[in-house]
């Protein structure tokens, strides 16, 4: 019943995140969006790793931000709920589904946005359609999410090669980011970018300033990142309860 009443209120707190507009880098797209989703119990784990090791996994025409001396790769574990088309409401069953990303933070020198190494959902449907109309490297992973004494247990099989284990909580007071921090350089993104056959895309994003707690992790398991980029070491850890977000469809850029 909870559930239920949560996604009839999701619609409203979503489509309200435009009335907060002054934290954007740059002004809400002029046409309407077109997809919300709300982002549960999400992890931030980012490691350093060498620009030069990103450089020839993202197309050329993007550079590969750097922040404290080096480039971050982050892996992103979280739920995604009340997904819904603009103008509907979600539909329960098919409107949740677990998600892990891997990404690094990227610029076509106007816009600094979020290039996706990879996303694994639960949702077969929710692969489908990503890739279709975003063009994102979307994979189907068995994906299970527990919560069990204050902690999050996940764990992502997408295949024997490629997985992550762990157990994640917050363990400080919500805030938003200080602008120029590397706290903010890696949350505070509004633009997703993807190519295709060459050509290169851009979909804006929006959303409130991240709600950022400081947190606490034990990684059992990570082989998630791209073959030759090592996520080794202690990572840098932030936690957010939730998140709305509105996304707009993913256009050409230039």
């Amino acid at each position: 019943m909870i559930v239920g009443l949560d996604l009839i209120r999701a619609p409203i707190r979503q489509g309200s995140a435009v009335e907060e507009t002054d934290h954007r880098p740059w002004p809400l797209p002029a046409d309407p969006w077109v997809m919300a989703q709300t982002w549960d119990e999400l992890l931030f784990a980012h490691w350093r790793v060498d620009a030069a090791a990103l450089r020839g996994r993202v197309p050329d025409r993007l550079e590969v931000e750097q922040h404290s001396g080096s480039a971050w790769l982050g892996i992103t574990p979280f739920e995604l709920t009340a997904l819904r088309v603009r103008g509907t409401f979600p539909l329960p069953l098919v409107s949740t589904f677990r998600e892990l990303n891997v990404r690094t933070y990227v610029t076509d020198g106007k816009k600094p946005g979020i290039w996706f190494f990879s996303l694994d959902a639960s949702s077969q449907l929710a692969v489908e359609a990503a890739r279709r109309l975003y063009k994102l490297p979307y994979f189907r992973a068995d994906i299970t999410l527990e919560r069990r004494g204050g902690r999050v247990f996940y764990e992502c099989v997408r295949d024997e090669a490629t997985a992550f284990s762990g157990a994640y909580r917050p363990a400080g007071a919500a805030a938003a980011a200080a602008a120029g921090s590397l706290e903010h350089f890696l949350t505070e993104r509004y633009c997703l970018y993807a190519s295709e056959r060459g050509r290169l895309y851009r979909a804006e994003i929006h959303h409130r300033p991240w709600p950022l707690q400081s947190a606490e992790a034990v990684i059992d398991l990570n082989t998630m990142a791209p073959d030759g980029i090592d996520a080794e070491g202690e990572p840098l850890l932030q936690y957010s309860a939730r998140q709305d977000a509105l996304i707009w469809p993913l256009r050409a850029v230039g």
